[in-house]
């Protein structure tokens, strides 16, 4: 019998984009329990969670991506963290399953997708550094949880790397073709869409700098299962 799974999905108003999402993953062999973190939506994000089968953590007022992480995670039973964005289009239980092999078989300490419709300079080194796509043995993290609520909304990904890289596992880059994920222009408008865009970036670099990006960048490609 393989390790339990626990898939985490952070969700803002994500009432039409969220059952998609579901289907691949309630239901799935591998994953034993699917828990939405409802943070703090003015949709019926949480009703909808329900009655597509999965948990659900409502969370008010919205304190952001990584707040409800670690409010997840501190909830998680699963041997595996499986976090898995709200608003993702294409999702599938083979992606699931790919996602969650290397960590599964022991191939990887994590894994890491890279989506169809990842920025161009992404898809060329074959990394996405902040993809919301990711796996993980929840041992790894659980010591951090109260480091990762304390994080600014957006600084999730690149705290996450940073910690894989000193733990010093082999990371596994899991190719979703046919996964994409809405642009905030789209999801938004062009305004807010890009004031969101510049609040993220923010977040990344006032976490690590930008220099330890580039770092991340690197060594993340270097630490890559082959």
């Amino acid at each position: 019998m393989g390790l339990t799974v626990t898939c985490l999905i952070p969700a803002w108003n994500e009432a039409a984009r969220l059952p998609a999402v579901l289907a691949a993953v309630v239901g799935h062999p591998w994953v034993t329990e699917v828990l939405v973190i409802d943070d703090g939506s003015t949709d019926n994000t949480a009703e909808v969670a329900r009655r597509h089968g999965a948990r659900v953590l409502r969370l008010l007022p919205n304190g952001g991506k990584s707040a409800a992480v670690a409010a997840g995670l501190a909830q998680a039973t699963g041997e595996i963290v499986l976090l898995i964005d709200a608003d993702l289009g294409g999702l599938t239980e083979r992606h699931v399953t790919d996602l969650l092999m290397p960590v599964r078989t022991g191939l990887a300490a994590a894994s890491i997708s890279l989506r169809s419709n990842a920025p161009l300079p992404w898809r060329v080194i074959g990394l996405d550094y902040i993809s919301g796509e990711r796996a993980m043995l929840a041992g790894s993290i659980r010591p951090h949880l109260a480091a990762i609520s304390g994080l600014r909304g957006f600084g999730l990904e690149v705290f996450l790397n940073r910690l894989w890289l000193r733990q010093g596992g082999r990371i596994a880059i899991v190719p979703l073709m046919g996964v994409s994920s809405p642009s905030k222009a789209a999801k938004r408008g062009w305004r807010r869409g890009l004031a969101h865009d510049l609040r993220m970036l923010g977040d990344i670099f006032r976490t690590v700098g930008l220099a330890t990006v580039i770092h991340q960048i690197l060594a993340l490609r270097a630490a890559r299962v082959r």
